[in-house]
C-alpha cells in the first residue's frame, strides 16, 4: 500500500482505501511519462530505433520476409506485430511501417513497399489490405547474426513469446538514417546521414579514441538528407555534433536559368527535408495573390518520378535574385532544422554529442561480436567434442560393433561404450547414431578434415576473444564490407557562407584576467576592471574570500585562448579561457573542480595561455625541487577529459611552473631564499610527455623553486618579496651558467624583507599586477620600480598589512591615464613607512 493510502472499513465490510489524489496524480503522471519514453518515442542509442520499428523488423525476419523472397500484404504484417509483440492501435503500426519504406523519409529505407506508400506532396497511404512490403536487403544487416545470442531478449507483452530488447544493427543505424519523436517533456531530432562518412567517421574513432569533434568532422561533414538540398554554414553543424544541439539552416536547391521567352525563370529542383511540396507550391502561390511577391508570372509543378522541378516563370522586369531571396524568407524553401540528438542510453533518456554516439555504438558493436564469438565458440568446441569421439570409435571400430551388437538395448550399449572409451554422453550418443556410410575410408577422412578445420576455427576464435585490437577490427571490416555495398555521394550540399556566426564567435574576444586561489576557486574578469596605480597604493578588492583562503594564481590571456591547467601531480588539463564563468569584482568564483575532472588532493599550480599547438614550441616544466622538463607543445594537442601526464614526479615533489618557449630561449630559475641561475633552455634536451626530467638548480636545504622566466633583449628581471617590496635588475646582472649549478645571489635579505614571492622579466611598458593573501590586488606601472643591483632591496610596490603577504604577480601590458588622473591611494612615505635606501655594491661572485 502506497503512503498516503488508509483503509476504512465499511458496515458492509467492504474496505474502501482513501488516496491522496495530488501524490497518486504525480505518481501515475510520472509512470506514463517514462512509459511513454522508454516504450514509444525515443530511440535507442544502439539500433537507432523505437521499439515499434525494431517490432516490425523483428517479426518480418521471423516469418522469412526477407529482401530475396515474395512480398506479402502489409495487412499480414501488420496483424502479427500486434498480435505477437506490440499491442497498440494498427494505424500506429502501419504508419510506421510506411515511413520505414519511404525513400524520402529516410536515407536508406529498411523497408521495400510495393503499392502506394505516400508522396512527398503529404498523399496518405493506400489501405494496409491493398499494399505489401518486405524487408530491403540493407534492413538484413540490422538482424545478423540475431539467432546467436548477440542480443538479449526478453519476454512480449503477455509473457508469451521472446522479443530483442535491441537489433544487432551492424551499422550506425541512428546517425545513418535518423529519428524523430516527441515524448513527455522532451523530444528528439537527429537528422540522416551518410552511410560512408558516418562508418569512415566510426572507422577514424576506433583508430583515434581521443579524437576531437573537428577531428571526426573531416569524416563526418555534416547531416545527408534523402531529399539533398543545402546546408548553409558549418556553425551549427558544429554545435550540433559538440553539444547535442544545435540549429541546421537549409535550403532547397534553386537556379536562375533563362527561358525560351527571354524572361527569367527560377528552377526548384530539391526541397528542404520534410517539407510537403504541395504545401510549398501552394505557399508561393498565396504569396503572389497577397502582393507580398512581385514579380512572378506564373508557376508550375513539373516533378515527377523522376525528381522535383518547379518552375517560377518571373516578369520581365522582375529582378531574380531578390524574387529568390524573398521566397527564401517567406516559403519553406529555406527552413530551419532543430537538431536535438536525444536517445535511450543505458535506460535512460540522454543528450549525447557526435562523439558520444559513435562511442556508445562501438560499445554496443564490440558486446555483439564478442557474444557471436563466444556463440560460435561454444558450437564449434561442442562439434570438436563429438567429432574425437567418432574419430576413436572409427579407430575401435569393430570393438565398438561388438559391443553395439551385445548390447540388449541402446541405453546399455551407450553406457558400456562410456565405460570402455570414457565417452560422455554426447559423444556416445552421437556414435550410437553413426550410419553405415560413415564407417567408409571416405567418410574417416572426412570427419579428420573436419576436426582440423574445427581446431583451426576455434584457436581463431579464442584469439578473438582475447585480443580488443582483433575485435575493433573484424567491427571496422564489417563496417566497411557494408559501406562498400551501400555508400554513396552526398545528397545534401554544405555551403560555406561568408562571415558565419559560430559558437566561438559569439564570444567576444577581450583580454581577461584569470585568478585562481588557494583553495581552488577560479574566476575569469575583464582586465579593464584593474585600474593602474601609482605603487605603494592600496589596490582595491578583488574578491570575497572564505577564512585563511588567498588569491594564489593570476593570469592575464585574451578570452579566446586556450588555458592549460597544470597540477601539482604533474597533469595537465585544457579549455578555452571563455569557458572559465566569469565573475563580478567581489565575487569569489567557482571551484576549480567544476570545470576540471581533478582527483582528490590534485591542486591546479600553473596556467599558461596557447594560441595554438606547434612543434616549433616547448613546454618547459620546473617542480619544487627544481627538476626542469622540455616537451614540444604538440604532444599535449588533445581533448582527453581526464587530462595528461605531462611530468613523472619524485615522491614528495609537485610541479611548480611552466613556461612557453621558442626552443632558443635563455631561462631564469628563481628560488625562495634569493637564488637564481640562468641557462639556455637546449641546456635541458627534449623528453616525451610523461618522461621526468633533469635537474635545473641545486638547492640548498629548507628551498624551493619560486618562479621561472624567459630571458628577452631589453628588459628587466622583478623580484618580488612577500612583504611587499620589488626592483628591477638589468638581466645583465645574471651571467649563463651551466644547468644543474647553485646558481647566484638574486635577493640577499629574506630574513629581513620577506623570501622571494615571485620573479618577471618586464619592458618598460609593462604593467604589473599584484595580489596578497588577503584578497587585494593592484595594479602598477613597471616604469615605478627602480633598477637596482641584484643586492639591493628594492622599493615598496605593495602596501601589505601585518601578517598579510603579496602571494603572485603577473605582467600585462600598459593600460592608459585616463584624463591625465590615476585612480586609488597614493600615498606618501609615513613615519611608520621609513624610505628604502639601496645599499652599496657588494663584490660580484
Amino acid at each position: 500500500m502506497s503512503t498516503g493510502e488508509t483503509v476504512t472499513p465499511t458496515a458492509d465490510n467492504t474496505k474502501v482505501i482513501v488516496v491522496d489524489l495530488e501524490k497518486e496524480m504525480k505518481k501515475s503522471y510520472l509512470d506514463y511519462s517514462m512509459a511513454v519514453i522508454v516504450g514509444r518515442a525515443l530511440p535507442d542509442v544502439r539500433d537507432g530505433l523505437k521499439p515499434v520499428h525494431r517490432r516490425i523488423l523483428y517479426t518480418m525476419f521471423e516469418r522469412g520476409l526477407t529482401a530475396s523472397k515474395a512480398f506479402r500484404k502489409c495487412a499480414d504484417t501488420v496483424g502479427s506485430v500486434l498480435g505477437s509483440y506490440h499491442p497498440h492501435g494498427d494505424a500506429a503500426v502501419y504508419d510506421a511501417m510506411v515511413r520505414l519504406a519511404q525513400d524520402f523519409s529516410l536515407r536508406y529505407p529498411l523497408v521495400q513497399g510495393q503499392g502506394n506508400f505516400g508522396s512527398i506532396d503529404g498523399d496518405p497511404p493506400a489501405a494496409y489490405r491493398y499494399t505489401e512490403s518486405k524487408m530491403s536487403r540493407i534492413s538484413e544487416y540490422m538482424l545478423q547474426d540475431i539467432e546467436k545470442e548477440t542480443v538479449d531478449f526478453v519476454p512480449n507483452y503477455d509473457d508469451r513469446l521472446q522479443e530483442p530488447s535491441v537489433l544487432p544493427s551492424r551499422f550506425p543505424n541512428l546517425l545513418v538514417n535518423g529519428s524523430t519523436g516527441i515524448a513527455v517533456g522532451m523530444a528528439t531530432n537527429i537528422p540522416p546521414h551518410n552511410m560512408r562518412e558516418v562508418i569512415e567517421g566510426m572507422n577514424f574513432l576506433i583508430d583515434n579514441p581521443d579524437a576531437s569533434v573537428a577531428e571526426l568532422m573531416d569524416h563526418i561533414k555534416g547531416p545527408d538528407f534523402p531529399t539533398g538540398g543545402i546546408i548553409m554554414g558549418y556553425s551549427g553543424i558544429r554545435a550540433a555534433y559538440a553539444t547535442g544541439r544545435g540549429k541546421i539552416t537549409l535550403r532547397g536547391r534553386a537556379e536562375i536559368v533563362e527561358g525560351k521567352n527571354g524572361r527569367n525563370q527560377i528552377i526548384i529542383t530539391e526541397i528542404p527535408y520534410m517539407v510537403n511540396k504541395s504545401r510549398l507550391v501552394s505557399s508561393i502561390a498565396d504569396l503572389v495573390k497577397e502582393k507580398r511577391v512581385d514579380g512572378i508570372s506564373s508557376l508550375k509543378d513539373q516533378s515527377n518520378m523522376q525528381g522535383i522541378h518547379i518552375v517560377v516563370e518571373l516578369k520581365k522586369d522582375a529582378i531574380p535574385q531578390v524574387i529568390l531571396n524573398q521566397l527564401y524568407s517567406y516559403t519553406q524553401l529555406q527552413e530551419t532544422v532543430g537538431v536535438i540528438m536525444l536517445a535511450m542510453s543505458g535506460g535512460e533518456p540522454k543528450v549525447l554529442s557526435l562523439k558520444e554516439m559513435l562511442q556508445q555504438y562501438i560499445d554496443f558493436q564490440k558486446s555483439v561480436i564478442t557474444r557471436r564469438t563466444q556463440f560460435d565458440l561454444k558450437k564449434a568446441r561442442e562439434r570438436a567434442h563429438i567429432l574425437e569421439g567418432l574419430k576413436i570409435a572409427l579407430d575401435f571400430i569393430d570393438e565398438v560393433i561388438a559391443i553395439l551388437r551385445e548390447s540388449k538395448s541402446i541405453p546399455e550399449g551407450k553406457e558400456r561404450l562410456m565405460e570402455r572409451f570414457g565417452f560422455d554422453d554426447v559423444q556416445a550418443s552421437a556414435i550410437v547414431a553413426m550410419r553405415l556410410g560413415q564407417l567408409t575410408g571416405l567418410e574417416r577422412s572426412k570427419i579428420e578434415e573436419e576436426l582440423a578445420a574445427l581446431m583451426v576455427q576455434i584457436g581463431e576464435l579464442e584469439a578473438i576473444l582475447a585480443d580488443e585490437d582483433k575485435l575493433l577490427s573484424i567491427i571496422k571490416d564489417e563496417a566497411n564490407e557494408i559501406k562498400e555495398k551501400y555508400g554513396d555521394d552526398r545528397r545534401t550540399e554544405i555551403a560555406a557562407v561568408s562571415g558565419e556566426v559560430d559558437i566561438e564567435d559569439l564570444i567576444p574576444q577581450e583580454e581577461c584576467v584569470l585568478t585562481l586561489t588557494h583553495y581552488g576557486y577560479i574566476k575569469r574578469q575583464p582586465v579593464s576592471t584593474y585600474k593602474t596605480q601609482r605603487r605603494g597604493g592600496r589596490g582595491l578588492s578583488g574578491m570575497t574570500r572564505r577564512e585563511e583562503d588567498f588569491a594564489e594564481e593570476l593570469f592575464v590571456c585574451s578570452s579566446h585562448d586556450y588555458v592549460l591547467f597544470m597540477t601539482n601531480r604533474g597533469r595537465l588539463y585544457r579549455q578555452k579561457c571563455y569557458q572559465v564563468p566569469e565573475g563580478s569584482r567581489g565575487s569569489r568564483g567557482i571551484n576549480i573542480v567544476n570545470l576540471l575532472p581533478l582527483e582528490e588532493n590534485e591542486k591546479v599550480t600553473s596556467m599558461i595561455k596557447v594560441t595554438e599547438f606547434t612543434d616549433d614550441q616547448y613546454l618547459i616544466m620546473v617542480t619544487r625541487q627544481g627538476v626542469i622538463k622540455r616537451t614540444a607543445l604538440s604532444a599535449f594537442y588533445t581533448n582527453r577529459k581526464g587530462g595528461l601526464i605531462c611530468i613523472t614526479l619524485d615522491e614528495g615533489d609537485e610541479l611548480a611552473w611552466c613556461r612557453l618557449t621558442g626552443g632558443q630561449n635563455q631561462l631564469i630559475v628563481a628560488t625562495q631564499m634569493g637564488k637564481a641561475i640562468r641557462f639556455d633552455e637546449n641546456d635541458v634536451r627534449p623528453l616525451g610527455r610523461s618522461a621526468r626530467g633533469v635537474k635545473a638548480i641545486a638547492l640548498e636545504e629548507g628551498d624551493q623553486v619560486i618562479g621561472m622566466a624567459r630571458v628577452r633583449e631589453g628588459a628587466t628581471l622583478v623580484t618580488v618579496t612577500e612583504k611587499g617590496l620589488g626592483r628591477r635588475t638589468d638581466l645583465s646582472e645574471y651571467r649563463l651558467q651551466a644547468r644543474g649549478g647553485k646558481g647566484i645571489t638574486n635577493y640577499k635579505q629574506v630574513e629581513q624583507n620577506g623570501q622571494v614571492c615571485n620573479i618577471k622579466v618586464v619592458d618598460e611598458e609593462d604593467d604589473l599586477i599584484l595580489i596578497a593573501s588577503n584578497g587585494v590586488i593592484i595594479r602598477i606601472s613597471v616604469a615605478d620600480i627602480s633598477v637596482q643591483s641584484r643586492y639591493a632591496q628594492g622599493v615598496r610596490v605593495m602596501r601589505v598589512p601585518e601578517g598579510e603577504r603579496v602571494v603572485t604577480m603577473a605582467r600585462t601590458a600598459r593600460e592608459e591615464e585616463e584624463n591625465g588622473e590615476w585612480e586609488g591611494d597614493q600615498e606618501e612615505p609615513s613615519a611608520d613607512t621609513p624610505a628604502l635606501e639601496t645599499p652599496a655594491e657588494e663584490p660580484a661572485e
